[in-house]
């Protein structure tokens, strides 16, 4: 099957099947860490305009910033445009003196001639300078747009439901904030000053031309209509070949992120080859798209010279007809040749930058949609302010799907005291993280309620909401840098003692101790140098240091050994005292002192009760559990 079809496949699946990890089978799906293998397709149409409009609005912020940058440039272009006219009164003034003395009525005027000179510098000169002011402006202000849209995506990343990054991969994301961000403001950079020097000089040549010479100033403009059409048939062919680019970039950042990341498992199921065929193909045809956008935006350049010097060559011919009439001056002539090279390098900075545009323009679009996207939202008046919550959690009829026409969650309802400690099992794809999922509000039911000491937790904003809860998961998370900032992550205004007795308290002091530096050890980006099971000791301290009411412990102590087991089970009951905490286990095990077990199938409670008493009924509980033991003997 072909890559991009099994990946359309994948990112189509029921979405009940990406979050249980259920798919079609051909490979696991990852969730939390890494991307899955490829940016999912089917994007719609790349809209030129819309791109370039969305990037002016966004500039908005900075109008009279660009509106300063417009008047600078155009007063640096005024000068220099100026200065080939002046320079052409020195022309004609040194052509009239030789006349004159050949003619025996007087000789050249050499003091005319250098007010002249000394004029165009002072042209050129404060031209210069003018340029420069206009590009300090240019950088500042681009390199402000770039900081500020560097924010945005960040600040949106916090605003997102957790749906969006179950379905989109990581290096997907990593791409809109790195090459994409760095191709926009590459582009605006260089394009923006570039666009407005260009326009304004056009219009200023064209201006002073027209003061010369109407005749001439026609023959010449007509190279611009010839410019626009081959500006525009190239424009509209390379444009969906820069948005592949920019797309297959994305693919191959997250084939790359998610090869690296999972290494280990590459080389222990043999898959190198597999693996380097689906870089190659995402590969080729980032090449065959860039080098089409690349070599046709690259003919943009020696077409319009080509146009230029025809444009060239047929004022020269009209200006020596001209002069033979008597109808323009020999320092005219001089100017004007010189202002037709001119209008030459404008057009063919347009369209240059118009090959920067277009990139820019497919970059602006994938950072534009990602800063569009639906994020989560809260109740109109919702309630930024809980108070101090008992623990109590009752969960009312509550049905769930994540797609509304296949529920995982039928109708739930159980009621939680203040401090119990309830263990949630049942076979794979039962349901039991999403419920931990809309405790934690990381997607709303669709039918009844979730109350927290009888209030409905849709009553309160998500962040308040979450700022209750601590929570441990299968799937550890630590950051580079040192063990005590991983630690003190659950409170940031931990003291260096409070770190070390939630480390006690999840029997990880030991080893720490036992580290080069202790806790001050740098853990790199993604933990390996540290066991898994020292992982998990440390997200579980973590959690100690967090003092939360409500506590969520996924899978908490599935890496570590029987051993250490007891260990953090002993941990966790201190922990767990006078707080309610919910518990997902498959070491059954595990939860033989919960207050209570919910056992779930295929999104209902099948069965509730004490360790002891479901044991007796010889129900799912009991069947679950002894087949741990039929397994482990």
């Amino acid at each position: 099957m072909d890559r991009d079809e099994k990946a359309k496949k994948e990112y189509e699946a029921p979405e009940e099947e990406q979050q249980t990890g259920q798919g079609d089978g051909s490979r696991p799906r990852r969730r939390g860490r890494g991307p899955s293998s490829i940016l999912a397709p089917g994007e719609k149409p790349k809209d030129f305009r819309k791109a370039v409009m969305d990037t002016l609005r966004y500039m908005g912020a900075y109008k009279f910033a660009i509106a300063a940058v417009i008047v600078v440039s155009a007063l640096a272009t005024i000068f220099e445009t100026l200065g080939p006219k002046v320079m052409g009164r020195a022309t004609t003034l040194l052509a009239e003196g030789v006349m004159n003395k050949i003619n025996g009525t007087g000789g050249i005027d050499f003091a005319a001639v250098r007010n002249v000179l000394l004029m165009t510098m002072a042209l050129y000169f404060v031209g210069a300078i003018a340029q420069y002011i206009q590009a300090l402006i240019m950088t500042n202000i681009t390199q402000k747009i770039v900081y500020r849209m560097r924010r945005d995506i960040s600040e949106k990343i916090d605003r997102m439901p957790m749906s969006y990054f179950e379905k989109v991969p990581t290096g997907e994301v990593l791409s809109r904030i790195t090459n994409d961000v760095d191709t926009l403001g590459q582009s605006l950079s260089q394009s923006i000053s570039n666009f407005i020097w260009a326009i304004v000089s056009m219009a200023g040549i064209i201006v002073v031309m027209l003061t010369i010479n109407v005749k001439m100033t026609l023959i010449a403009l007509l190279v611009l209509p010839l410019s626009a059409l081959l500006m525009g048939v190239l424009i509209k062919v390379s444009q969906k070949h820069f948005a592949a680019q920019q797309k297959y970039l994305g693919i191959i950042d997250g084939q790359v992120e998610e090869t690296f990341s999972g290494h280990l498992v590459v080389k222990a199921f043999n898959r190198e080859e597999r693996v380097m065929k689906e870089f190659d193909e995402s590969n080729e045809k980032l090449y065959e798209s860039a080098w089409k956008s690349q070599f046709l935006s690259g003919l943009m350049r020696p077409l319009m010279r080509i146009v230029s010097n025809l444009g060239y060559a047929a004022v020269v011919l009209a200006g020596g007809i001209l002069c033979v009439k008597g109808e323009i001056g020999v320092g005219d002539i001089q100017a004007f040749v010189q202002y037709v090279k001119n209008i030459g390098q404008p057009i063919q900075d347009i369209a240059q930058i118009m090959n920067q545009v277009q990139s820019m323009a497919a970059a602006a679009e994938r950072v534009f949609e990602f800063l569009g996207e639906e994020e989560e939202t809260d109740a109109p008046g919702a309630s930024d302010e809980m108070g101090e919550i008992q623990g109590a959690v009752e969960f009312r009829h509550v049905g769930f799907g994540y797609k509304k026409d296949h529920p995982v969650i039928h109708d739930f309802s159980a009621k939680v005291e203040p401090g119990q400690k309830i263990a949630i099992v049942g076979p794979t794809g039962a349901g039991k993280t999403t419920i931990v999922k809309l405790l934690m509000r990381f997607y709303d039911v669709n039918r009844g309620a979730i109350l927290i000491d009888g209030r409905d937790t849709r009553e309160f904003t998500r962040k308040e909401l979450r700022d209750n809860f601590a929570m441990v998961l299968q799937d550890t998370w630590l950051f580079s840098g040192t063990i005590r900032e991983n630690i003190r992550y659950g409170r940031e205004d931990a003291t260096d003692e409070e770190v070390i007795a939630a480390a006690k308290a999840a029997k990880a002091h030991h080893f720490i101790k036992t580290l080069p530096g202790g806790y001050d050890m740098m853990l790199n980006e993604d933990a390996t140098n540290i066991s898994e099971g020292q992982r998990q000791l440390l997200t579980i301290a973590r959690a100690v240091i967090a003092d939360k009411r409500l506590l969520i412990l996924d899978e908490a102590t599935s890496s570590v050994d029987t051993r250490t087991e007891e260990e953090i089970q002993k941990a966790m009951d201190a922990l767990t005292e006078d707080r309610t905490s919910f518990i997902i286990a498959h070491r059954l095990s595990t939860i033989r002192n919960a207050d209570m077990i919910f056992v779930m199938d295929h999104g209902d409670i099948v069965e509730q009760g004490r360790h002891e008493e479901l044991l007796a009924k010889g129900g799912a509980y009991a069947e679950l559990y002894n087949s741990q033991f039929e397994d482990a003997g």
